[in-house]
């Protein structure tokens, strides 16, 4: 029975073969014959409609409820295989943009990509891991020909292939911005206005940038709503909230960013992050900011990237290893 036509005498022949014998043989031949039927696309009722005539031409005096209990078979199949046909093809257009945004992570990846720099008496730590595929925080190192590091760190608020997008808008205009006109302020009101022209009004992007100078060992930087960084006091063993006011990018086309700058002692840091460090969530409870300084307290023995690694895997492990939300982590640490 190599080939199996979707006929009522073959049919009729195979279930009367079955009925018969119920040999292991027919139920063999039974599966081949609906492995063939799905090849070639026939739907479940035109087999209910098949199997139908065959008992009747096998049994012309079938009683009538059989027969009515066949014809109700019929019509659920026939509903299923609507159903059936409609799954099939939402499940290929599932896995057609899973395709899509497999390769436009990729492409994210690749363009977004930023090298941590090497700076004389910094050690400088940087992990961003997405939820998902597509992420929706961004980091970005600048180094200055007069060694001035530029930090950025920025969050979407919105997922997905639109936020990849406005991040990678992100990045391309602070490729675009002159070398002298790299003070945070002047950063972030470039990209608010890129950002207000560009971006829907129903996203907004939180910024962070920040500019350390070696030469007189100050730390500057401006805020666009983004969430609060951290600088830990190591003369005094205290950690205390970066305070910087400013609203998110997009808003307003003239907003204005006000520029803070504090001194940086050897064995400060600076710890710059997004929300998805800060709202971790234990269960049902988010976690306490307390709680984050008491883990990176916990591994400050650590080189700066080996900090933040470890910050992130007790964070991951915290959420059993199932993360609600993009973790970005920075920290910069004056060396003696």
């Amino acid at each position: 029975m190599s080939t199996l036509n979707m006929d009522l005498s073959n049919y009729r022949d195979l279930l009367k073969q079955y009925i018969t014998t119920q040999d292991e043989t027919a139920l063999y031949q039974a599966e081949q014959f609906s492995k063939l039927s799905m090849q070639q696309n026939i739907s479940p009722e035109e087999i209910i409609n098949v199997h139908i005539q065959a008992l009747q031409d096998l049994y012309p005096d079938l009683p009538e409820g059989i027969e009515s209990s066949m014809n109700f078979l019929l019509e659920a199949m026939i509903s299923y295989g609507l159903a059936y046909q409609e799954f099939q093809s939402l499940r290929e257009q599932q896995l057609a943009l899973k395709s899509e945004i497999s390769v436009a992570a990729s492409m994210q990846q690749t363009l977004l990509t930023t090298v941590k720099p090497e700076v004389k008496g910094l050690d400088i730590g940087a992990i961003s891991i997405p939820a998902n595929q597509m992420n929706g925080d961004y980091h970005h190192f600048v180094q200055n020909d007069d060694n001035k590091l530029g930090i950025a760190i920025a969050d979407v608020i919105g997922k997905g292939i639109p936020a990849a997008l406005a991040m990678s808008m992100i990045k391309y205009s602070m490729d675009s911005i002159p070398e002298n006109r790299m003070d945070p302020s002047n950063i972030l009101e470039s990209l608010n206005r890129v950002v207000e022209r560009n971006v829907d009004p129903s996203m907004f992007i939180t910024m962070f940038y920040g500019l350390y100078d070696p030469t007189v060992e100050k730390f500057y930087y401006s805020s666009a709503g983004h969430e609060p960084g951290f600088y830990y006091n190591a003369a005094e063993d205290k950690f205390e909230e970066i305070e910087a006011r400013g609203i998110v990018l997009g808003v307003t086309r003239d907003t204005k960013y006000r520029q803070y700058e504090r001194k940086i002692n050897p064995d400060d840091m600076i710890i710059l992050l997004t929300d998805g460090v800060t709202e971790c969530r234990q269960g049902d409870r988010f976690i306490e900011p307390e709680e984050v300084l008491d883990v990176i307290k916990s591994y400050m023995h650590l080189p700066a990237q080996k900090l933040v690694e470890q910050v992130y895997k007790h964070f991951e492990r915290l959420q059993d290893f199932h993360l609600r939300d993009d973790f970005t982590l920075i920290i910069l640490r004056k060396e003696v």
